[in-house]
């Protein structure tokens, strides 16, 4: 009986050390995901070199694959450093995509990139895709569609990459009366009607930015001339739509000039 007794606390010890040891052994678990609330900015380590990306639809994209404009306003106002940039925007394409463009290949024209969330990056530039509206659902049901595919990249964003800056970035204002003009024959009342769908769109990005505590460059409100909507010197002259060569500085310089401005990266 003593025997047994001795055996049966052998098997208990031995089973106790053999849980500890799988304990031990075994992989770490997944981390939790945490849904994103709130944007809490990161600090940001001195680099010699910080990679920037960039992501929206065509309004971002006529900025060029590397952003050659906001590459040099960057490198003038940041002398010792340099700057990797690339450019995600795809013409097009509406907010829903944006979880394909961090978690899938993007392929721009000629190139191919790598998932946004496979990089290492300092910052990340959400433009608002408000020129490609989700005009298959009324606009209230749309713009709540927006806010969650925001809310799923932001969590995914601030889950693989903590210590990222994200920043928010409302393009040009269209024109209401001109609007697509050369591109798409409309009348002047569904004119304005486009233009004043796209203007939904871009205000909610400003919104859910200043709801969720996330920096927004508000290239749209500094671009604003009249109740007509955007300033025309802005706009390009062949559609109406795009940024002109003006419009394009002028977006890269507010990028630029923001980032110094709120010692997003340190100098």
């Amino acid at each position: 009986m003593e025997g047994k007794h001795k055996f049966l606390l052998f098997l208990l010890a031995a089973s106790a050390f053999f849980a500890i040891f799988v304990n031990i052994a075994k992989p770490n678990a997944t981390p939790q995901v945490v849904k994103f609330e709130s944007y809490t900015a990161p600090v940001t380590q001195s680099h010699e070199e910080y990679t920037v990306i960039l992501t929206g639809d065509s309004m971002t994209n006529v900025l060029g694959p590397n952003a050659q404009m906001l590459n040099n306003y960057l490198e003038k106002l940041y002398p010792g450093n340099k700057f990797g940039i690339f450019n995600y925007g795809l013409g097009g394409t509406n907010i829903l995509s944006l979880q394909d463009r961090l978690e899938d290949k993007t392929f721009v024209i000629d190139h191919e990139l790598e998932p946004i969330l496979d990089r290492e990056f300092e910052i990340i530039i959400i433009e608002s895709f408000g020129h490609n509206p989700l005009s298959q659902f009324p606009l209230e049901e749309g713009k709540k569609k927006m806010n969650e595919a925001l809310d799923k990249a932001l969590t995914s964003i601030t889950n693989s990459k903590p210590n990222a800056n994200i920043i928010f970035l409302a393009t040009i204002a269209p024109n209401k009366l001109h609007y697509a003009q050369n591109v798409v024959d409309l009348s002047p009342d569904t004119r304005w009607l486009w233009a004043e769908e796209r203007i939904a769109y871009i205000l909610n990005h400003i919104d859910y930015a200043k709801a969720h505590n996330i920096p927004v460059i508000n290239v749209y409100e500094k671009t604003l001339e009249t109740t007509n909507g955007g300033d025309l010197k802005y706009i390009s002259q062949d559609d109406f739509i795009h940024p002109s060569d003006l419009g394009k500085d002028f977006i890269s310089r507010e990028i630029a000039n923001y980032i110094w401005g709120n010692n997003i990266l340190p100098h």
